[in-house]
């Protein structure tokens, strides 16, 4: 059945690979995005999503064009790399801004409609680093964990509505997230912190550029999106965070920290 789908962060990374996945199956796909694109299979919206009001005004529009929205996929997202103790207001405000705001400004617009209808899917992109506190990325890691409790507590709110809402918690891909981050100056240019940093981000870097296709996570949310009872929770991920987020579960928090110590190499 056609679906009308709104995915933000659609002209790269997940977001676009996802939203061509989506409209060559036959979905009405409006992709959000904050640059200018053309693509005669997606409808394309520019839109910063922190902007409360145009996104409110891209909702309706939808609206007024297909009487409905069946699917909202919050994908977009950026990262700001960098010590908590370095970060400035402006690099925390962006992180929390893009990543978790954005998606509450999508949700609060798009709720309305969905409970109307009583019907809806709201899939949320949380991460490996929503499960777990990346040192380093930790205002990225505050960003999803963000997602992560919205998520599990709006589930429970909507799904009298007929509603239900996902998360699909990625592991390491390789996109032009590795590319776009940024990372804090100050961190780099510290004593103590600059030369952890580096080693740190050297390792990250590594393995995002060397993780899955793109492709595996946007096979993962068709089949989120055809699903007539979809789960909460959707790790993506290779055998090796599987396994790190198995023992995040299971062991006391100490442990687990030594651990991301021990892997991310933060010691002097």
């Amino acid at each position: 059945m056609n679906k009308v789908i709104i995915i933000t962060g659609a002209s790269s990374g997940f977001g676009k690979v996802i939203a061509e996945r989506l409209a060559t199956k036959g979905h009405t796909v409006y992709g959000i995005c904050r640059r200018e694109m053309s693509n005669p299979t997606i409808h394309y919206k520019q839109c910063d999503i922190r902007n409360a009001e145009r996104v409110k005004q891209i909702v309706d529009e939808v609206i007024a064009a297909e009487k409905r929205i069946d699917v909202l996929i919050n994908n977009a997202g950026m990262g700001i790399g960098g010590s908590l103790e370095m970060a400035s207001l402006d690099e925390i405000q962006t992180q929390m801004g893009v990543n978790f705001m954005g998606c509450v400004n999508m949700c609060q617009q798009i709720l309305p409609h969905m409970r109307r209808q009583r019907d809806g899917k709201i899939i949320n992109l949380s991460s490996i680093g929503g499960i777990m506190g990346l040192p380093y990325q930790g205002y990225y890691s505050a960003s999803k964990f963000a997602i992560e409790g919205f998520s599990e507590a709006l589930s429970a709110e909507v799904k009298g509505f007929g509603i239900t809402v996902s998360m699909v918690e990625p592991g390491d891909f390789a996109t032009n997230f590795t590319a776009s981050r940024r990372n804090s100056e100050a961190t780099l240019s510290d004593p103590d912190y600059g030369p952890i940093f580096k080693r740190t981000l050297s390792l990250i870097e590594k393995e995002e550029n060397g993780g899955l296709k793109p492709e595996v996570l946007a096979r993962k949310i068709e089949k989120i999106v055809d699903s007539k009872h979809p789960r909460l929770r959707y790790v993506v991920a290779n055998l090796e965070q599987w396994f790190s987020v198995v023992l995040k579960r299971i062991l006391p928090g100490n442990w687990f920290v030594d651990i991301l110590v021990g892997y991310y190499k933060t010691k002097p």
